[in-house]
């Protein structure tokens, strides 16, 4: 059996950010992140629609890029102290992420963090509170996902906690929030969605439910994700919905190995952090030449490309052409092609490869994905990533 959980109300198109007068409570906490929301304005409506719906609303504000333990350990607190009966996350992927985590140990103080990072193994969530989620990004999906990536940094680890618990019950899809978002992030949040239907496609819990939204996804990105990032705000609207749908599929479908690669180097490197999207980014054309030695993984991707409109007269040439549309987008959006590019100091990358291997084979993301892998063949895969050399294993 198999089980396929989505938010009960999804909420799209400009303006519906006013949705959130129609929620029924008492008290909302909402959790936002550095100030962008509020310097544009959207902070200030939010609190005035909830308001408007008869809401008291306290405000949890700097949730930080990647949000720490420490983070969700005091907004936690916050939430226990004020006894919210919605928690509202506005933001990126990281003040909806961290509210999540905050949800379980408000609702159950008693948890652990170690409890939570073991795979669906949340506590039944929604004794006090229900969630609403209003992305400000267009790449994590975290709002109609069963997801959350929490970093503990003195490890130097990024943790992602999984439980269909923590999918929001509202998902609030508003494209005037993505508006004024920076090229850059447009850029990484981008291909983050784009991985994340591709990897849902492959991804050995793919199913009849997945399928069509991860390719309706990245049709979409392929469509539109160049003008968005030139500015065309018709174009960013659309990649606003692709990476809602996108997330739709890899909630249900899960992840694979670019994920996994991701979650554990972000942070590893002291020689400059690897924004989640640009990792990904980077890995995807190596990871799919890796799976696609696995023949039905090859056979999916083969069958992306088909459905893109991609030339190639046989399974390979396909998956070529696939992997040749990926790197001419990173090219367009100024991302680095491999490690050694981006900047990661050589010496550093040697001596800490190795344990990145294993911790990114032991993530909760490799269960899913279409090939199998062990340490030593991470390290190569790695390996060729940082030289930019070709995956021949």
């Amino acid at each position: 059996m198999s089980r396929f959980t989505l938010p009960r109300d999804i909420y799209h198109g400009k303006g519906c950010l006013a949705e959130l007068k129609n929620l029924k409570g008492k008290k909302a906490i909402l959790v936002v992140g550095g100030g962008s929301m509020k310097r544009q304005g959207f902070l200030d409506k939010a609190v005035e629609y909830l308001k408007e719906g008869g809401m008291e609303v306290s405000l949890f504000e700097g949730v930080e890029p990647d949000p720490s333990v420490e983070t969700v350990m005091k907004g936690a607190q916050a939430m226990r102290d004020f006894q919210p009966d919605w928690i509202v996350a506005m933001g990126g992927g990281s003040p909806i992420d961290a509210a999540k985590a905050m949800w379980a140990f408000y609702e159950y103080p008693d948890t652990t963090f170690e409890d939570l990072c073991v795979p669906f193994n949340f506590p039944e969530l929604r004794q006090k509170a229900k969630f609403a989620a209003i992305p400000s990004t267009s790449g994590t999906a975290t709002e109609v996902t069963a997801f959350s990536v929490i970093t503990d940094y003195a490890a130097g680890i990024k943790y992602p906690l999984a439980d269909f618990n923590i999918t929001p019950d509202v998902a609030i899809v508003d494209p005037e929030l993505v508006e004024a978002l920076p090229p850059k992030q447009v850029a990484y949040t981008g291909m983050d969605a784009l991985t994340h239907a591709i990897e849902a496609y492959v991804s050995t819990l793919h199913c009849a439910f997945t399928d069509p939204l991860a390719l309706q996804a990245i049709e979409m990105v392929f469509d539109y994700l160049p003008a968005s990032y030139n500015g065309n705000m018709t174009a960013r609207e659309e990649m606003h919905y692709a990476q809602c749908l996108a997330g739709m599929a890899f909630s249900n479908a899960l992840l694979g190995i670019v994920h996994s690669m991701a979650h554990k180097t972000g942070a590893a490197f002291s020689t400059g952090h690897i924004t989640h999207g640009c990792a990904n980014a980077m890995y995807l054309p190596f990871v799919i030449k890796y799976n696609a030695k696995e023949a039905t993984a090859a056979s999916r991707y083969a069958e992306i490309a088909r459905r893109m409109g991609l030339s190639g007269n046989s399974e390979q040439a396909l998956i070529n052409s696939l992997c040749e549309k990926i790197d001419a987008f990173n090219v367009k959006l100024n991302i680095p092609r491999t490690l050694k590019e981006f900047g990661i100091d050589e010496t550093e990358f040697k001596e800490k490869i190795a344990k990145i291997s294993e911790l990114a084979v032991g993530d909760a993301c490799t269960g899913s994905n279409p090939r199998t892998i062990d340490p030593a063949a991470m390290e190569k895969l790695f390996t060729c990533i940082y030289y930019g050399t070709e995956v021949d294993f």
